[in-house]
Order: C-alpha cells, then structure tokens, then sequence
C-alpha cells in the first residue's frame, strides 16, 4: 500500500502544477492578439504555399531510422542498470544486440537511405 500511496502523491502533484501553471499563465498572461501570434508557427519561416505538398520519401526514410535506433538504445538503460547481475551473459547479450544494430545501420546506409545527395 505503501507503494502505491507514493505512486498517487506523486500523480497528484504533477497535477496540480500542472493545473496551477495553466491558471497563472491565463490569469496573469497578456491578451494582445496579433496576425502573427494567431499564425501556426512553421519554423520561423513564414507559412507559403500548399500545407499538402509531397515530401520525398528519404524524409520518412530518415524519420523512421531514428526512431527505430532511438528506441533501439532506450533499451540500453534496463541492461546498464543490471549489468552486474547479469555478468558475462549479459554482456555477451549487450554485444550481440550492438553486432544486430550495426548490421541495421550497415543495411540503411548501403540502400542510401542517410545519404541526401543522391537524386
């Protein structure tokens, strides 16, 4: 129970400043509306032409690479904590998890999907 209680304190101030800093910001924010601050923000650049234009598809190639090796080394974390428990198996699994993310990144740049100057 103990566990849980710290759990829900925990839950509940997170909450509550977020509550408490939403309020502030509108009670104490100013209210000048502008065409600028009612424009979507589109990297400082001001917003021209088609929102639907076609996007080539090494964007999504690149997009998906680094998520894919992004969450790839979140799991890094757990196996660095138990590193100790897990002793050489572990360090044999943690070798042969690098060996499979390097063949990955050895795939993704033979098929040319990092390098940007190709047409």
């Amino acid at each position: 129970m103990q566990g849980w209680l710290s759990i829900l304190l925990l839950a509940a101030l997170g909450l509550g400043f977020a509550a408490v800093s939403i309020a502030a910001s509108r009670a104490l924010g100013p209210r000048h509306r502008t065409p600028e601050k009612d424009a979507p923000y589109e990297c400082g650049m001001p917003p021209v032409g088609d929102a639907r234009e076609r996007h080539s598809v090494k964007f999504y190639l690149v997009a998906m690479v680094f998520l894919l090796f992004d969450i790839e080394v979140a799991f890094l974390y757990p196996w660095a904590m138990a590193i100790r428990d897990l002793r050489w198996v572990g360090f044999i699994q943690v070798l042969v998890f690098f060996l499979v993310l390097a063949a990955g990144y050895a795939y993704v740049w033979k098929k040319g999907a990092i390098d940007w100057n190709r047409p």
